[in-house]
């Protein structure tokens, strides 16, 4: 399978970035944006695991995902609203 290499500097830090793709027909430029964009999908995903505590999802539809996500970053808000109260109190 032939590959294509693109190299990219991001603007807003400089740094060169290499990618390597099986796409040969979308721009470099929007490869450069879809791989920023999944890095920003996992990081968030780290922030979950890292925060929410969530061990395994209890559903395993689109809205059974969703809706075990919102309840637990609803609970993690909640939780720290009471932490900073209890201090300022």
């Amino acid at each position: 399978m032939p590959l294509r290499r693109i190299h990219y500097v991001d603007p807003e830090t400089g740094k060169g970035l290499i990618f390597l793709t099986n796409d040969m027909l979308l721009p470099a430029i929007v490869i450069a944006q879809l791989y920023k964009a999944r890095w920003y999908v996992e990081l968030f995903f780290k922030w979950i695991k890292q925060h929410l505590r969530i061990k395994a999802f209890y559903g395993t539809s689109e809205n059974a995902v969703k809706t075990q996500l919102w309840i637990s970053v609803c609970v993690y808000l909640l939780v720290a609203i009471l932490k900073k109260r209890m201090v300022l109190s």
